[in-house]
């Protein structure tokens, strides 16, 4: 059939532009004019793309449905807006109960161009006016099979994230908190995470920043102990160049990077008194100014913060702001120790296996009932983290295919610090090695020292004349977080 000259503008000579043609699929043509959908497929044919073509909405969406059906979809459409039957404005409403949405142009008259631009805030990328125009056709072509490949890896990077950072488990406890998260996560209000050490509360507060609108900011997260106390200052607000010895250039802090997306503040009950006031204020007041600076900074950031700490009974005892503490506590959320969710010991077991092996490229290890048996029996001071560690130790030592009770018993003898009984049977004294020694001996001084401080990190660090940070390393080592 000849091409009808009245589809186009006007026909300059074509100029094939092979390199932006997708191979992620084809281009749907929805259009009740014979002739304007015979024009748009032979120039696409012409560009090098596959076309498919539907005279109106509804031939539109069985053809998705078919196509759908072999495992095939479109990478863009292009449809009119006034047809019989189904017309533009309810095939891009249609289009948007779908799973997958590709990008839609519409196709409008002059008379059409106000609803055209509704269709854009409806949904579509862009529009185009009648008569078509050969050049503005494929370049908007173009840019709306660019825009759908970053929308289709956004989609797949949120994917990645989401399984990356995925609270497992199908315990009660579990599925109560999930519900607690999402619910929490369309909030804008503060988050105060408590839980033990090694129970996973930064998996909490990532949670929170994926299923809520501030999913397209930046998760920016600080641990509050790590930072000495003469430094913290700068670390969340930022400084100004020359603003102290060692600032040679401008620096932007925590609260800043986070504007926008979520804040999240780890251990924050050993936080310094002095940084939690200026914490407070600009919480308050959703205002910073960076060190050796003159004037405000506006801030827009969602607050999450954790702690092992009891922050109450800190603040009675005037280690932690009690206005900070309510401040950050609006919406609490408790995550529960490894040992009152037994039953989901098997199911993170099965998940750190797979993790482990994907990683190493290899088939995933199984785990006999004796040594399920072994790892349910386990008291886990050291929660997920320490079935972690000790799932990958008995990994890297084990020859065969399955693991029994003796491999995870090996490793778990090996980085196990005693505890008080142990230590008067003088089971330190029974290493074999020097080195072995040396951790069992530092890991029973460290572990009495928390004891005697009831667990109090800050207290015992004072009292050790350590560095909080150094001692957080100490403990990560031992598992003794």
């Amino acid at each position: 059939m000849a091409e009808p000259k009245s589809a186009w503008q006007d026909r300059p000579t074509l100029t094939s532009s092979m390199e932006d043609t997708s191979d992620d699929g084809a281009i749907l043509v929805i259009d009740d004019d014979g002739d304007i959908r015979v024009a748009l497929e032979m120039l696409l044919q012409y560009e090098g793309y596959s076309v498919w073509t539907a005279r109106n909405g509804k031939e539109a969406l069985a053809r998705l449905e078919a196509e759908a059906a072999e495992g095939r979809g479109p990478a863009l459409i292009l449809c009119d807006m006034k047809m019989p039957e189904l017309d533009g404005m309810g095939f891009l409403e249609r289009l948007q109960e779908r799973e997958s949405r590709p990008p839609v142009v519409m196709i409008s008259g002059h008379a059409d161009v106000a609803m055209a631009v509704d269709a854009v805030r409806g949904g579509a990328v862009d529009f185009l006016e009648k008569p078509l125009d050969q050049h503005r056709v494929l370049v908007s072509i173009r840019g709306a099979l660019r825009q759908g490949r970053l929308a289709a890896e956004n989609v797949g990077m949120r994917r990645q994230l989401s399984e990356r950072w995925r609270l497992r488990g199908t315990s009660q406890v579990m599925q109560e908190l999930r519900n607690q998260i999402e619910l929490a996560a369309h909030s804008q209000a503060s988050v105060l995470i408590t839980g033990e050490n090694g129970t996973g509360k930064e998996l909490v507060a990532r949670n929170l920043h994926l299923s809520g609108p501030r999913v397209a900011g930046t998760f920016v997260a600080v641990n509050c102990a790590a930072i000495p106390a003469e430094l913290i200052e700068s670390e969340l607000f930022g400084h100004e160049k020359g603003s102290f010895t060692g600032a040679h250039e401008r620096r932007i802090g925590h609260f800043e990077s986070a504007s926008g997306g979520t804040l999240f503040l780890d251990e924050v009950g050993d936080m310094p008194l002095a940084a939690q006031a200026k914490v407070l204020r600009a919480l308050e007041t959703r205002e910073i100014t960076r060190v050796g600076g003159k004037g405000t900074i506006k801030v827009d950031l969602r607050v999450v913060a954790a702690t092992n700490n009891d922050l109450h009974q800190a603040a009675e005892e005037n280690n932690f702001r009690l206005d900070l503490f309510y401040r950050l506590n609006v919406v609490p959320l408790r995550v529960p120790a490894l040992r009152e969710r037994p039953d989901d010991i098997q199911g993170l077991t099965e998940h750190f296996l797979e993790l482990f092996a994907t990683r190493e490229g290899r088939t995933p290890r199984r785990v006999t009932e004796r040594g399920m048996q072994y790892l349910r029996g386990l008291e886990y001071p050291g929660n997920i983290r320490q079935l972690r560690n000790l799932i990958e130790g008995a990994c890297v030592f084990a020859t065969g295919a399955e693991l029994d009770r003796s491999d995870f018993e090996g490793i778990h003898n090996r980085t196990h610090a005693p505890s008080s009984d142990d230590t008067q049977s003088g089971d330190s004294f029974a290493a074999e090695t020097f080195e072995a020694f040396k951790f069992q001996s530092e890991a029973q001084f460290f572990r009495r020292k928390l004891a005697e401080n009831d667990g109090n990190i800050k207290r015992t660090a004072e009292n050790l004349g350590m560095q909080r940070s150094h001692l957080y390393k100490k403990l990560d080592r031992y598992d003794l977080r």
